[in-house]
């Protein structure tokens, strides 16, 4: 992992590199970059024992910008078995993404209970996986400078593929990320991998991400498993079945904007 971090800490802000950038505008950062650092940011609120992130819901209100920005959260509905958190970024006192979250009581069940889910066939590994060959619009971006992409399956932007994650670097200062953070900065990239219309042709953004985990992730390496639908006279939606070193961790949706260029 390369040492110069997403996001440096300054005077109690973050400070956004070049690093964040997504490949619809050069002065916004990547969706899975903000996602990674809300993560964080609910990772720090104080937990009740045996509770675990099951579900976070990003809105991405407005472009993240490149540069210095807050963060904020707070655990709205507090309890023994299921807590309520909330957390937003913040540029220049105007709120740019928003995150709810949902800790729940682990699963008391016996694993040999029935209605037990059985486990998916795991995806290749990321050993065997084939390089990103896709030509940034600009460098540095959050990929591929900041995420490595390994392919398994199919390419990018032609369809339904299946690709492993990790981050490159550092997400905030020198700390290692966490599973959950790798998670969130991986998610956000389903509509990419998967898209269905040409870049040059189409816009495709997420204004919203959805994770549901089933259980925290492992190691450095997330899969995702994508695929691309638009219905007619309708909006798209990319879903992604996420995986780790072992097995299924939980899905990844967005709802697209989808227009011309």
């Amino acid at each position: 992992m390369s040492d110069e971090p997403v996001f440096a800490l300054s005077d109690g802000r973050f400070v956004a590199s070049k690093l964040a950038r997504g490949p619809w505008d050069l002065n916004a950062q990547h969706g899975g970059a903000p996602a990674a650092l809300l993560m964080r940011a609910f990772e720090e609120l104080p937990s009740a024992d045996g509770l675990a992130l099951a579900r976070v819901t990003y809105e991405l209100l407005r472009p993240a910008p490149i540069g210095p920005v807050q963060v904020r959260a707070e655990i709205v509905r507090p309890g023994r078995r299921v807590q309520l958190l909330e957390a937003s970024m913040l540029a220049d006192g105007v709120e740019v993404v928003r995150a709810r979250a949902l800790r729940v009581q682990r699963s008391q069940a016996r694993q040999d209970s029935p209605g037990q889910a059985e486990e998916a066939s795991q995806p290749p590994g990321p050993e065997e996986g084939r390089p990103l060959t896709l030509v940034p619009p600009f460098r540095p971006m959050f990929a591929p400078d900041s995420v490595e992409i390994r392919f398994v399956v199919g390419e990018w932007g032609q369809g339904p593929c299946t690709a492993w994650f990790r981050l490159r670097r550092p997400l905030v200062g020198d700390e290692t990320p966490s599973g959950l953070q790798q998670l969130a900065a991986a998610g956000d990239f389903g509509n990419g991998i998967s898209a269905v219309l040409s870049w040059d042709e189409y816009l495709f953004i997420n204004p919203d991400l959805t994770l549901y985990v089933e259980r925290e992730p492992v190691g450095e390496w997330i899969c995702l498993q994508s695929e691309t639908r638009i219905a007619a006279d309708g909006i798209g939606i990319a879903e992604s079945v996420l995986y780790d070193s072992r097995g299924r961790v939980g899905r990844a949706t967005q709802a697209l904007l989808v227009a011309p260029r």
